[in-house]
């Protein structure tokens, strides 16, 4: 294998693996301002404990996640430099900028008030302590926007200027924030760490219900994750992957014909539902297809023809066909099973009977996983479709790695990591369990103290 493809595979590998928290920080830390809100501003003193502790429970969660989060983070800072030089040289007069924004402004941010959030509930005013809650959201949220806006950039550069030697350099710092393309992904990512937190928060919930335990909390849980979750669901399909479906079509139209494994172009071109991309035959093998779909949610009308990959040089044409396709369809898929199932769970539970209706709480706690996969594929999806480009039109990612780093010195870091995170996987997976089986608490149980507590009520 040469060393620009272990290149690649080691950079997937390790922001595959480092995504897994931060979507989950951003879409708890919405929900945990929900929960502090609820507890704010209710009159009712049970129903506020309730409230207060239910959020406790999930900050520790987002604190264990937090951290796993940077600590996977920082290794991709210096892979920049080691494994993607030449990339890092040309273009980081461009990235650096955002990508130092969001260490300096938002990870202060949101590391400074999540100690407040975790340490400060019994030293400061209920309404601090909803602020502290509310700005470790902001930190979070700001934290996704400055990366997004990076990686928008390699997909849609714009206010850049290409100065001697092949350095870009910016022109406009507010035109680089106000990509277009960078507020579309950013709406469409959001969404989709939404539908990460609500599908754990809600598979608690019907774990704790299943189970018989911590009820009151199961039912908060469940609410606020199928309330926030069909909300987040729909979004994710319209208008955030409506409105990115089709600015990729107008300014990358090569890749939406890989994700749609359209060879040839085609007026009223169909969708294909399922299928095996042959791009030896350039034919999509058992295909289950709707017809002229494709060309009317593009461009709204059936007869609109659809570019295909023919329009294109094959040099030009994304790389890893196959792996784009499925990556795409399995997003796809997921995505529409995600608001089947919020839905049913949303009616369920407008008709009040959701929390007793065993055969939708056990899909609801089985489905947690299911996010991360979405959201992972989705990010596939978005980086194969960019290929051959590091940076798209500019700069070819067979340009932009480090050529004096060998495939043995890439194979053996890369072995490092898969060590490393490993154990942080354990450690991860053993700090969730006993926080999950412990449970939310109130502040007389934490404190080890004897007497009438909410969970014992």
């Amino acid at each position: 294998m040469d060393a620009l493809t272990l290149h690649r595979i080691h950079f997937a590998f390790t922001i595959t693996y480092h995504y897994l928290f931060p979507q989950l920080t951003m879409g708890l830390a919405l929900l945990i301002v929900v929960m502090k809100t609820v507890a704010l501003r209710t009159t009712d003193d049970e129903k506020r404990e309730f409230y207060d502790v239910a959020a406790r429970f999930w900050a520790r969660i987002f604190a264990v996640n937090f951290v796993l989060g940077v600590v996977t983070g920082i290794p991709m800072e210096f892979q920049f430099g080691t494994n993607w030089s030449e990339f890092s040289r040309r273009t980081g007069g461009v990235i650096g900028q955002p990508l130092a924004m969001e260490g300096v402004f938002s990870f202060f941010l949101e590391s400074a008030f999540l100690g407040l959030l975790l340490f400060g509930e019994r030293r400061i005013s209920r309404a601090l302590h909803w602020f502290a809650a509310f700005m470790v959201f902001v930190g979070s949220w700001i934290s996704g926007f400055f990366i997004i806006v990076t990686d928008a950039w390699m997909q849609h550069p714009v206010a850049y200027k290409l100065l001697p030697h092949g350095i870009y350099e910016v022109t406009s710092f507010w035109g680089l924030l106000m990509n277009p393309w960078a507020w579309i992904q950013y709406a469409h990512n959001m969404s989709g760490a939404v539908i990460t937190g609500a599908f754990v928060v809600a598979a608690t919930g019907a774990l704790y219900l299943l189970q018989g335990r911590f009820e009151p909390y199961g039912r908060i849980y469940v609410k606020i994750g199928v309330i926030a979750g069909v909300a987040s669901c729909i979004a994710q399909i319209f208008p955030t992957g409506d409105m990115h479906g089709k600015y990729m079509a107008k300014h990358q139209p090569a890749a939406v014909a890989g994700m749609e494994g359209l060879f040839h172009s085609t007026p009223g071109a169909p969708i294909v539902l399922m299928g095996q991309p042959d791009v030896e035959n350039q034919t999509i093998d058992n295909p289950l297809v709707v017809n002229k779909v494709l060309s009317f949610l593009i461009y709204g009308t059936t007869a609109a023809e659809v570019k295909g990959l023919d329009q294109f040089p094959k040099e030009d044409w994304p790389g890893a066909l196959p792996l784009l396709f499925y990556s795409y369809h399995i997003m796809a898929g997921l995505g529409t099973y995600f608001v089947a199932l919020m839905a049913v769970a949303a009616f369920l539970l407008y008709r009040g009977t959701l929390y007793s209706t065993r055969w939708i709480l056990w899909p609801l706690l089985l489905s947690f996983p299911l996010p991360y996969i979405a959201n992972t594929a989705g990010w596939m999806t978005a980086e194969l479709g960019r290929q051959p480009w590091l940076v798209y039109g500019l700069l070819r990612t067979s340009e932009g790695y480090s050529k004096h780093v060998g495939p043995g010195t890439s194979l053996f870091t890369l072995l490092g990591f898969l060590g490393m995170y490993s154990v942080l996987s354990i450690l991860w997976i053993v700090m969730v369990y006993t926080a999950i089986q412990k449970g939310p608490r109130a502040p007389a149980v934490d404190a080890g103290h004897d007497g009438h507590t909410l969970t014992t009520a």
